[in-house]
């Protein structure tokens, strides 16, 4: 409980800090702000959030032997995705600066996601073949 408490005073703290900061600037536009947190929110709930359901969904139909292993599969795949995608579309590339972006994300994290898959592939047909040799130990996730 005493972390929780730390860790949730230290976030106000860090909010209140933000804000402070933020009105004290004085190149703040206030209409910008909040149009800014309001397509967030948009995104957010309504974009990220139907993704969210739409894939716990689907993962229900996952046998529960593999259902940890592709949970955490699906969490890395879109924490990867969220932070590499933005530099492989080129969002700051400028043409006379080469230095600037300079490497093939697209191919990286394509490269990244499929050793994702790889692995995750490979930890189900260890799981699965683990199974068949022990039938009477029950499958993981299940109590």
């Amino acid at each position: 409980m005493k972390t929780r408490t730390v860790l949730v005073v230290g976030g106000c703290l860090l909010m209140a800090y933000a804000v402070v900061g933020a009105l004290t600037d004085a190149d703040l536009t206030p209409g910008g702000v909040l149009l800014f947190l309001a397509a967030v929110l948009v995104v957010h709930d309504v974009v990220w959030m139907a993704a969210v359901l739409a894939v716990g969904v689907a993962l229900t139909r996952v046998p529960s032997r593999y259902r940890p292993t592709i949970r955490a599969a699906v969490i890395t795949v879109a924490a990867v995705t969220v932070v590499g995608l933005p530099l492989a579309l080129g969002f700051g590339r400028v043409a006379d600066n080469t230095s600037v972006l300079p490497l093939p994300y697209g191919r990286n994290l394509v490269a990244v996601l499929l050793a994702v898959a790889a692995t995750t592939l490979l930890v189900c047909v260890v799981r699965r073949r683990q199974a068949v040799r022990n039938p009477k130990d029950p499958p993981s996730g299940v109590r």
